[in-house]
């Protein structure tokens, strides 16, 4: 089974995360699969867990919940292809050998073009650190200005 989190980006374009162990925990500590270093995803956010033909979410008592198409899950929800997942500010797909094909935002919650205040054009490489620079993370393990493969992954966010 070839299990992805393809994260959806403000801008249309989004960024796959594949995950191959049949446990993936997600959330700010350094030891998380998939690594959110971002102060509204709690430490040990939720997991995901391949048992058979079939992948469930599970919440791990997250302070501000983990969403499944815009319901907060209770304790775990099985997921099928095609399933928005709300951690923190991200929404992530759900896809399951390639299902679905197409990955786009959710009707309902598809982000609003703004007006832009600046038009001051940044370089791609200081994309990861300014997105990040004003992050509080003195309450946890976090320094998102060190080099690891999670902040790596969020890079184009």
């Amino acid at each position: 089974m070839d299990i992805n989190l393809v994260l959806l980006k403000k801008n249309g374009a989004h960024k796959t995360f594949p995950l191959t162990g049949t446990t993936t925990v997600l959330g700010r500590r350094h030891d998380c699969n998939l690594r959110i270093p971002l102060p509204n995803v709690s430490r040990r956010h939720c997991q995901l867990m391949q048992n058979g033909d079939s992948v469930e979410l599970q919440d791990l008592n997250s302070k501000l919940g983990t969403f499944v198409n815009g319901k907060r899950v209770e304790r775990q929800v099985s997921l099928k292809a095609g399933d928005y997942i709300g951690i923190g500010p991200l929404i992530f797909v759900y896809q399951m050998d390639g299902q679905p094909e197409k990955i786009a935002w959710p009707k309902k919650a598809a982000p609003q073009p703004s007006k832009p205040k600046k038009p001051a054009a940044k370089p791609a490489d200081d994309e990861l650190e300014d997105s990040f620079a004003d992050l509080d993370v003195s309450d946890s393990f976090v320094d998102p200005g060190e080099s690891d493969s999670g902040l790596e992954d969020l890079k184009d966010l």
